[in-house]
């Protein structure tokens, strides 16, 4: 099957940086679509922005490159595609409550069609066609419990849920989406698909309990649920709990506690550190104390002691400084906003969100950040009496290098779109 894909010239805030080269679950997001679609494809061809689909009369699969899909996904679309043989586009259906809840809040690329949305994604089965029939899956929601606010602080909310998926797309518009992608769909999903295996297949049951006891280990700490790659230092005192995956050359200091979570390689996690249902990119070094929950985190990043992130996205090469805590939930009951595809502050559809920062950042010890702020990519943010907590987005005018000596490790690696890079200062 030919693959196509179609550029996206929208970039995401505040990383000003494509989708496609924002890494989700731990890969680069075109290298994740590649991995996924490569049982089905022998060759691909990428198309710039307004460029015409080639003609050809072999079956081939279109789409966007800033689309997040799974295994699941892509299997059921690509089967009842074939099945129907004829050109088809994926679709939702207005009750998906995955979609409806995660998917089209802050998102700019579904078309509503009647009682669907449309998604670029399309199946043609001798060629491109210009017109294609709409082609829904569902993405087959549980319901899971992720938090338990207070009944005196709930405002109607009390425990919270997701509708997780067990087979996803979304549609990266928005710092908000790399979160569902990370988060939502792709930890929570694990563990919901992990959950169903259990339930239907009785011999993999077995096979788990089996390896546990021979490992003298309890049940979510078998190799056969945690994988861990190859070269680790993990500290006998750890505990690590499944579904999890630890990459080569990680080492994991003692008393940490690590729980459904996806390591890249090269990590090193100090001790004491509580890293929960987070995504943690490779060649990150979490010094003791530090605590994540529903995070990411990208490549080469420094996340200081006694520091907490809550439901937060933080690009690559950043520094957050001791005992900074983004914060998740509003005390006051106000809806938590959060900025769409086009810049617009929109309701996020979320009642607990952290913050995000960009690529290439510092930030200050001590700092505190409101749910959903922005940090814009190349900010060094030191902490003061007038600027410690962080309450509204900060972006690269605001950065606190412009008042300081200039240096050549301060430089804007991430211009917006239409701005050039300044060489020096």
């Amino acid at each position: 099957m030919l693959k196509i894909i179609l550029q996206s010239t929208h970039t995401i805030s505040p990383f000003n940086e494509p989708a496609r080269d924002l890494r989700i679950q731990n890969k680069p997001l075109w290298l994740y679509q590649r991995d996924v679609l490569s049982p089905y494809i022998h060759r691909e061809i990428e198309l710039p922005p307004g460029a015409e689909i080639p003609k050809t009369n072999e079956p081939c699969i279109v789409y966007r490159d800033n689309l997040f899909f799974d295994c699941d996904y892509i299997k059921e679309f690509i089967t009842q595609a074939k099945q129907r043989n004829e050109a088809s586009q994926a679709a939702f259906s207005k009750n998906d409550a995955a979609f409806i809840e995660h998917c089209l809040p802050l998102s700019i690329s579904y078309t509503e069609d009647n009682n669907q949305y449309l998604a670029e994604l399309w199946y043609y089965p001798n060629g491109y066609e210009p017109i294609s029939k709409p082609l829904v899956i569902g993405m087959q929601a549980k319901e899971i419990g992720y938090y338990h606010v207070p009944t005196y602080m709930a405002f109607e909310q009390g425990d919270l849920v997701y509708y997780v998926p067990l087979r996803s797309m979304i549609a990266i518009d928005s710092w908000v989406h790399v979160f569902i992608a990370d988060i939502v769909f792709g930890l929570f999903g694990r563990g919901a698909r992990f959950e169903n295996k259990l339930e239907q297949d009785p011999l993999f049951k077995i096979k788990i309990l089996f390896s546990a006891i021979l490992e003298g280990k309890q049940v979510l700490e078998s190799s056969r649920i945690v994988k861990v790659g190859r070269n680790c230092v993990i500290d006998p005192t750890a505990v690590i709990h499944g579904p999890t995956t630890i990459g080569d050359h990680v080492t994991i200091g003692a008393g940490t506690v690590i729980e459904n979570c996806l390591i890249g390689d090269n990590v090193n996690i100090s001790q004491g550190c509580q890293v929960m249902l987070s995504v943690v990119g490779d060649g990150t070094f979490l010094p003791f104390r530090a605590a994540l929950f529903m995070t990411t985190i990208m490549d080469n990043c420094l996340v200081a002691q006694n520091t907490c992130l809550q439901m937060s996205v933080i690009g690559r090469n950043t520094f957050i400084g001791a005992g900074t805590t983004f914060t998740d939930f509003n005390l006051l009951s106000t809806p938590i906003k959060a900025r769409d595809g086009n810049g617009e502050l929109k309701h996020s559809n979320r009642p607990t969100l952290g913050g995000c920062v960009g690529h290439n950042c510092r930030l200050g010890a001590g700092m505190v950040v409101f749910p959903a702020r922005m940090i814009e990519s190349d900010v060094v943010l030191l902490a003061s009496k007038e600027r410690r907590v962080i309450d509204k987005d900060v972006s690269y005018e605001d950065s606190d290098h412009h008042r300081l000596i200039a240096s050549p490790l301060v430089k804007r690696i991430y211009p917006r779109p239409g701005e050039e890079i300044e060489e020096s200062w």
